[in-house]
């Protein structure tokens, strides 16, 4: 496998492996269980709905909509713990659903900050509450204040004909951090139980559902649910990206064409790498005393005078003598291989191009 290829598999791997254990390790405690009678952390309402049960108080969790809820002759008094601020105004649905004679009770309705202190504890029949908020609901009257101080209502109801609803600030009111506090759990157990009615939690709003419901809301089946969940868009991300990192290393649709192996010339190569390193080490003179020296051989061979280097009067006598040509070149390139001084690139390529027109003389 080609090193662009195994790199290209190696991430996209990568890729799928974070997706996936962001999938199954990442906490699954969301905002939406805040509040759920399953949830068994600080902000569920695990130990209060225990709480209830061990009381005897007829209590159930209702896993569907709102609009499921069947008018009957036994009023119904319906609990929402909400996550986010709800709002204090009802639709005409749950409007309707009240003035029947039900009561609604809304944990974590919509209010403003206060200056108010964050904890503090709150007056009430079933002994002091601890309340952890600074939110406030200042438009209720005197007498609608179940729960509240100088800067405005924590827990406070309103009529409808035969129904009523009853609102609080807070979510956390009996959450499972109020163990310790009794009272919040008898205060909470006061409220709904206030009319003797049948009492629903809404676990729907928690994304709990009864199997009718899921299959209605087709949810029945695991791909269905990853259908309706972020999950489903960043796996469509991920493949299309996998299959743009395939085919971009894999361009060609037809047959794979061999490439030539290209010869490569040791001795060039041996002599681009010398000169580079000359080059940069900055030794002319190196350069010249090497190769002057060569060239002198290589001259007195091709005049028969042997290998051992002669005097340059005496080779440019023979020089003379053997081609009848100029000593001027001849002569320019010894005295500059004898001169001990360092010499410019320019000097360099000078004398070696008149090197060169003395091969083309001797070869001629």
């Amino acid at each position: 496998m080609k090193r662009s290829n195994r790199l290209a598999w190696i991430g996209a791997i990568a890729l799928a492996a974070i997706v996936l254990l962001s999938l199954f390790a990442a906490p699954n405690n969301t905002k939406i269980n805040i509040g759920s009678t399953y949830n068994r952390a600080s902000d569920g309402y695990g130990a209060w709905y225990a709480f209830m049960q061990q009381q005897g108080i007829s209590i159930k969790r209702w896993q569907k909509p709102f609009s499921d809820i069947q008018p009957d002759n036994n009023p119904v008094t319906f609990l929402q713990v909400s996550s986010d601020p709800r709002e204090t105004t009802l639709d005409s649905q749950k409007r309707e659903w009240v003035e029947k004679g039900n009561t609604l009770v809304i944990l974590g309705a919509g209010a403003r900050v206060t200056e108010a202190q964050f904890s503090t504890m709150q007056k009430s029949p079933k002994g002091d509450i601890k309340i952890d908020t600074r939110r406030r609901y200042k438009k209720a009257n005197s007498k609608q204040v179940d729960l509240g101080d100088r800067f405005g209502a924590v827990v406070w109801e309103e009529n409808y004909k035969k129904g009523k609803v009853i609102f609080s600030t807070t979510p956390y009111l009996a959450a499972n951090a109020y163990q310790d506090y009794l009272s919040n759990f008898k205060y909470l157990a006061s409220l709904v139980t206030e009319k003797n009615n049948t009492v629903f939690v809404d676990e729907y709003i928690h994304g709990y559902k009864d199997a009718d419901i899921r299959k209605k809301e087709s949810e029945a089946d695991l791909s269905s649910f990853f259908a309706k969940t972020p999950v489903f868009p960043i796996l469509v991300q991920v493949s299309i990206l996998l299959l743009v990192l395939i085919w971009a290393q894999n361009r060609r649709f037809g047959k794979p064409v061999a490439l030539d192996t290209p010869v490569v010339d040791n001795s060039e190569a041996y002599i681009q790498a010398l000169a580079g390193v000359l080059q940069k080490a900055d030794t002319a003179d190196f350069v010249v005393e090497m190769v002057g020296k060569q060239e002198q051989l290589q001259l007195q061979k091709a005049l028969g005078l042997g290998q051992i280097p002669l005097e340059p009067e005496a080779l440019i006598n023979f020089w003379i003598e053997k081609t009848g040509a100029s000593a001027a070149e001849l002569d320019a390139v010894l005295k500059l291989q004898s001169r001990k001084q360092p010499i410019s690139e320019q000097e360099l390529l000078s004398w070696l191009g008149k090197w060169g027109k003395i091969r083309l003389i001797r070869n001629s």
